[in-house]
């Protein structure tokens, strides 16, 4: 299940620092979550951190990107072996 962040984001940019798969960024009025690279925090946390650290609780499950928890297992041991494969600088 991929997390959305709703119209009601105030821009505070607390949750995008907070994601370990960099899911997060701004969008053109307000920040935004990739459904592609967004776990829930499978795989590094108990809890999603954005919800976590949002002050007007906006980031709720995306409804058109509902996934089961071994769904979002594999899409982290993916985004896990993609950042390995990647060139250092």
């Amino acid at each position: 299940m991929a997390l959305m962040i709703t119209a009601e984001c105030i821009n505070c940019d607390v949750c995008e620092p907070e994601c370990p798969n960099e899911a997060i960024y701004m969008g053109q009025e307000i920040y935004e979550i990739d459904p592609n690279k967004c776990t829930e925090c499978v795989g590094h946390f108990d809890e999603p951190q954005c919800v976590q650290v949002c002050p007007v609780e906006c980031i709720p499950i995306h409804p058109q990107h509902i996934e089961s928890r071994e769904t979002l297992w594999q899409k982290y041991q993916r985004l896990q072996q993609t950042a390995k494969n990647l060139p250092s600088a």
